[in-house]
């Protein structure tokens, strides 16, 4: 149990990059560009803070390289929509590979928990019993 002064393990949440993602892609569909701009510019900052805590651990030893990489890669796709954002015209449309970013942005987020979901398919080897020797 961790004291109010120690810092927590889980300040490399995946679940805020996903989350103001997918409310960018709402905001696309509802036709709010500013919002969703703005979104992306926040997500673009939470995606930086998981893939820095993601490489960070894996280069400690405690971490995954499928956290890393993921997160690495959904914080690229995130900064290139952003970038294709930036550059559209004012009052013009958004470029459709900027709402193709935020959603393999959000796949690629996604990816641990489908090797998550499937765990429990994989089989693994039984532990050995130990033989005690009988009782005469």
């Amino acid at each position: 149990m961790r004291g109010r002064g120690e810092p927590s393990l889980q300040m490399g949440s995946r679940l805020l990059p996903l989350a103001l993602a997918l409310a960018a892609l709402v905001a696309d569909v509802t036709s709010h560009d500013q919002i969703a701009s703005y979104a992306v510019l926040l997500a673009v900052v939470g995606a930086a803070a998981a893939a820095f805590v993601g490489v960070s651990s894996l280069l400690e030893g405690r971490g995954s390289v499928v956290h890393a990489v993921t997160t690495v890669l959904a914080l690229v796709l995130l900064i290139t929509g952003s970038v294709l954002r930036a550059s559209a015209p004012v009052g013009g449309h958004v470029p459709t590979l900027a709402v193709s970013s935020l959603v393999l942005a959000g796949l690629v987020y996604a990816v641990p928990l489908l090797g998550w979901l499937l765990e429990p398919l994989v089989p693994r080897p039984k532990p050995a019993r130990e033989m005690r020797p009988a009782i005469r």
